[in-house]
């Protein structure tokens, strides 16, 4: 028996709205809560309750809402690094382990030390910092972006891998040497090490007492800035996209496309190194085994449904950044990553509405 319509795909012809991709992504999450409160009514669960719930927990004080942009400070950079690389249609599933090593670059300014901790100004220490971040970032980017390059290595798997020896490499100096009396993490770093935060200053003003936010942040929004000049403002920008979008034109027109792409991995990298040193500094205060909350793989999503977007990476880091937060206080446990891993399949999915027309046409009968 055959249906009396059916639907088929056609391929766009013209130019994609501008609205649309942000009308895809919203409707992505708006159909992801659906279905995770179509589950959660299947497990005799009241998934409005628990919405309500997941609201309060998240938006419901000012606490709550900074523990919710601390949880999305690590997430913008990581976002903003994954929304450059995939412009160029490289696939940087490695940011994961970008993190860790770029915490771990930035932790040794004070395991080592690299500068006498007891005499230097906090500012040249927290810089430090932050450069070193940045270098064990681009570092750990660098060596799939010359695999890539260099020998078109599947740069999938190589950062996946990648990210698995990063995790390793930091459990090894955490269990050795840099151990607290032999506890799978380091002595807390003192407070020249710590990036401000706003609870500092609730003895001057109450009003900040409880409040979590750190100088992080500030990096996440100036990041934000930096991306969005370089992807609609410059050169390279105008290399990047063109490299993603047609290659052969790229080379055609003398582009570098080999050292573009080392570069590119390492800019992206850099940044999920510097969330690794925001962390380390501006949340635990030491370098330990669970740093990350997967922030690298969260960071991917944020930056599809983003639409590689420098400023909605923002929005859409506070979002996911208000479901880890809720997350640990909802049950069933796992909700949060139910409704994550249910948007990353549906952003995905949506794209489909980006290159085609969904139309609904009526099947022709069989004639006798």
């Amino acid at each position: 028996m055959r249906l009396p319509y059916s639907l088929q795909l056609v391929k766009r012809t013209e130019e994609t709205p501008k609205w649309l991709p942000a009308v895809t992504s919203l409707g992505a999450v708006v159909v992801a809560f659906v279905f995770s409160g179509i589950v959660l009514a299947l497990m005799k669960a009241d998934p409005l309750r628990i919405y309500q719930y997941f609201f309060r927990a998240a938006f419901g004080s000012w606490g709550a809402f900074s523990d919710v942009v601390v949880k999305a400070t690590p997430l913008i950079l990581i976002g903003l690094g994954c929304s450059v690389a995939f412009r160029m249609h490289l696939w940087n599933i490695g940011a994961e382990g970008q993190f860790y090593i770029g915490a771990f670059f930035a932790s040794l300014v004070v395991l080592v030390p690299l500068v006498p901790l007891e005499t230097t100004p906090k500012f040249v220490i927290l810089s430090l910092m932050a450069i070193l971040g940045l270098i064990g970032g681009a570092v750990y980017g660098f060596i799939p972006g010359v695999l890539k390059a260099r020998f078109n290595i599947n740069e999938v798997i190589t950062t996946l891998m990648l990210n698995y020896i990063a995790v390793f490499w930091n459990n090894y100096w955490i269990f050795g040497k840099y151990s607290d009396a032999g506890f799978q993490m380091t002595r807390t770093f003192p407070n020249v090490a710590w990036l401000p935060r706003l609870a500092d200053l609730a003895k001057q003003y109450p009003v900040f007492s409880g409040i979590t936010l750190h100088l992080g942040v500030v990096f996440g929004l100036v990041a934000a800035v930096i991306v969005w000049l370089i992807v609609y403002r410059s050169r390279w920008g105008y290399k990047i996209n063109l490299i993603g979008d047609n290659p052969r034109a790229a080379r055609y027109a003398g582009i570098d496309i080999t050292r573009n792409i080392i570069l590119v991995f390492m800019f992206s990298g850099a940044l999920a190194g510097l969330a690794g040193m925001a962390e380390v500094s501006g949340v635990v205060h030491r370098l330990q085994e669970r740093i990350s909350t997967s922030y690298g793989f969260s960071g991917v999503i944020v930056a599809w449904l983003a639409k590689l977007n420098p400023y909605a990476v923002i929005v859409v880091s506070i979002l996911f950044g208000a479901l880890i937060v809720a997350g640990r206080e909802i049950q069933p446990s796992g909700v949060s990553f139910m409704i994550q891993g249910t948007i990353l399949f549906l952003v995905i999915s949506s794209d489909v509405l980006l290159k085609y027309h969904v139309r609904l046409v009526r099947t022709e009968e069989e004639t006798a």
